[in-house]
């Protein structure tokens, strides 16, 4: 019974001896690991290659369109309406020359009767003194020998006679004036902005009728930066000749479709503003409710547009992607043996697609288009080019 109870504990302590054994003596003749030392992996960037092509610079900018004529419509005579157009109405349509408002007419008439009626007594005292005059000299001719004076001859009496003469005509020619007065027009073509007299009411010299503005011509003031200035070749107080200002092709969203309507830069202003620190350039666009409208859709006043300015020429330029213009005008290059080379670049002109550069990368180079963190100069990288993300984008896809 004692072997028996002895066995039965000293066999499984055997069993566990024995597989510790048999690990110790495994663990002393595996074969050693293979040791390979590895460098860092390089980081994949996108690239794009800078592109070498002749290039019309524009500049983007906005603005409000303005009638470059409007004025207070304002009567010259008083006296009752008694006629309005039908396009006196707020935004009304209005021709050079017609009449808007008619005033009552009667008493300038009346007044034109009576200055021609003086007109007409002038002239008859003007020949009576005329006559005297001849008379005086044939008498003086036929009894008196040498020369006679002018108080002989009546002459002061004739000029006298002459000057009221005047005086009535210039009298007359007021009247006359005033009468024309009588109906109010304008002398350009264009809209009723606002109206504030109608039929039946009285008015005095000098009172506001209404406002009216020219449609023959738009303005808009553009702010323009002095990068943008240089972009576009202009100067302070420019003023080309006719038909040689920058063309600007001007846009907005109206019933929900974008509009287009042509223009051209006619001047810039010969100030600074004060609070902002631009120049203004003013544009101009001619018949904007009529020729120069986009397919019937006037260049309205008081829209506001967004203005595209074409600038210089440029030859040969250097073009590369807004992204790979990293901050205080640096540009991660990739050479060709995949190392990453930081350069500061010389930028002639940039927006919000593209920079144009004059010195700094050559064409054909491949430059950084992807946010790289702890850039350092010669680090190893893998470039991937945008054509080649863009097929893996559409594999994706699919």
């Amino acid at each position: 019974m004692r072997v028996k109870s002895w066995t039965r504990w000293a066999a499984p302590l055997f069993v566990f001896a024995l597989a510790i054994g048999a690990f110790i003596l495994l663990q002393k003749t595996k074969p050693e690991p293979e040791q390979t030392e590895e460098g860092p992996r390089p980081i994949s960037l996108f690239v794009e290659e800078v592109k070498q092509e002749d290039l019309k610079l524009t500049v983007n900018t906005h603005g409000e369109v303005r009638p470059r004529i409007e004025i207070d419509l304002v009567s010259q005579v008083s006296g009752r309406i008694v006629w309005a157009s039908p396009n006196f109405v707020n935004g009304g349509k209005v021709e050079a020359g017609q009449p808007l408002i008619r005033i009552e007419a009667a008493d300038y008439e009346y007044a034109v009767i009576r200055a021609e009626a003086r007109v007409t007594e002038a002239e008859t005292q003007v020949e009576l003194k005329a006559a005297a005059t001849e008379v005086a000299r044939k008498n003086w001719d036929n009894q008196i020998v040498g020369e006679p004076t002018a108080l002989a001859l009546k002459l002061p009496q004739l000029e006298e006679a002459r000057a009221k003469l005047r005086s009535a005509q210039a009298d007359l020619d007021a009247a006359r004036l005033n009468l024309r007065r009588t109906d109010i027009s304008v002398p350009f073509s264009g809209r009723v902005r606002s109206k504030a007299a109608d039929l039946g009411q009285y008015v005095n010299i000098g009172a506001s009728l209404g406002r009216v503005y020219s449609t023959e011509v738009a303005e808009i003031r553009l702010a323009l930066t002095d990068a943008q200035l240089e972009t576009l070749g202009l100067s302070i107080g420019f003023q080309p000749t006719k038909d040689t200002g920058p063309l600007v092709d001007f846009s907005a969203v109206v019933a929900g479709k974008e509009r287009h309507w042509q223009g051209r830069i006619v001047r810039t202003e010969s100030a600074i503003d004060a609070s902002t620190r631009v120049l203004y350039a003013v544009a101009e666009v001619e018949a904007p409710y009529d020729a120069g409208a986009d397919q019937g859709v006037p260049m309205a006043v008081g829209l506001f547009v967004d203005a595209e300015i074409e600038g210089r020429w440029l030859e040969k330029a250097l073009i590369m992607p807004r992204q790979a213009l990293r901050s205080e005008n640096t540009v991660f290059v990739v050479s060709k043996e995949n190392t990453l080379d930081i350069r500061v670049v010389d930028i002639v002109y940039s927006d919000q697609d593209k920079v144009v550069l004059g010195a700094g990368v050559s064409a054909g180079e491949r430059v950084v288009v992807s946010p790289v963190r702890a850039p350092r100069q010669g680090m190893k990288v893998q470039a991937i080019e945008r054509v080649e993300e863009a097929r893996q984008m559409a594999l994706i896809s699919r």
